[in-house]
């Protein structure tokens, strides 16, 4: 059994700021636990704008707190995201988060992220992978 807090990976490995400026994000639980899934606090700062695609990876994301405006490029739609609110990225979507408000979430990879990914410039993850420790 894993347990783990938010304040406990402040300023830690798991604690990821991105080159861009625009997000941070806590990662709880990485590709190293070889659950089959990464989970994440992610905060992106109110006045920015982040497009990314997950080419590799699928993201479910619940917002917790703040506003942004996310839109699909595959189908031009954009949606109103605030606290309570689930997108799932199941096709791989190309997508822009607009935040309005400082916008923090909880999100989930598949497969899991090792905690060392950064966004391309096409707002890509790189699929990388943990070595073999015989080790949980």
């Amino acid at each position: 059994m894993i347990v783990r807090t938010f304040d406990e990976l402040e300023n830690t490995e798991r604690h990821v700021r991105a080159a861009s400026g625009t997000w941070e994000s806590k990662r709880i639980v990485l590709a190293r636990e070889r659950v089959g899934f990464s989970l994440h606090e992610t905060v992106l700062y109110a006045g920015t704008e982040t497009s990314m695609w997950y080419a590799h990876h699928v993201e479910a994301v619940v917002c917790t707190a703040g506003e942004a405006e996310l839109t699909d490029h595959e189908t031009g739609r954009t949606y109103t995201i605030l606290p309570g609110t689930m997108y799932l990225l199941d096709g791989h979507e190309r997508h822009t988060l607009r935040v309005k408000r400082d916008f923090r979430c909880l999100c989930v990879f598949n497969p899991p992220v090792t905690g060392r990914e950064d966004h391309d410039e096409n707002g890509v993850y790189p699929l990388l992978t943990e070595p073999e420790t015989g080790q949980a």
